[in-house]
């Protein structure tokens, strides 16, 4: 992860820290995502997409304004396997709910020490 002031913003810096934060819930340890285990050119599309909602999801929590330009420049590089599945939007989005409340310590007994130290972080990001 680049550091904050290589970014624009610090908006900018979290949501895509946010959205890293997301791909490592993915982990066999936390929700065990098959699209981050099995991280092929076919799973791709879901796991970014998972990554990039979460995001979102955390910078409204946040209070952060998120580059929606960018986010859905992102996510029109997948959109071609996003229009072959229907449902891929509202199963990344129900991922990425789980992604968030993960992250955000709504999920216990999961978490890593560190990522539960994250989440408080967030937290009080949230709160500023």
């Amino acid at each position: 992860m680049p550091m904050p002031d290589q970014f624009p913003t610090t908006d900018d810096y979290y949501q895509v820290l946010f959205h890293e934060l997301a791909h490592s819930t993915g982990h066999e340890s936390r929700l065990a995502r098959k699209e981050l285990r099995y991280y092929q050119l076919s799973s791709r599309p879901m796991e970014e997409l998972i990554a990039e909602i979460t995001a979102s999801f955390l910078c409204a929590v946040a209070r952060l304004e998120p580059d929606i330009d960018r986010s859905a420049a992102y996510i029109d590089v997948w959109r071609k396997r996003i229009s072959e599945d229907p449902e891929l939007v509202v199963k990344a989005a129900s991922k990425a709910q789980k992604a968030s409340d993960l992250i955000l310590g709504k999920i216990r007994g999961l978490a890593a020490p560190n990522e539960e130290k994250e989440a408080e972080e967030l937290e009080l990001v949230a709160q500023a």
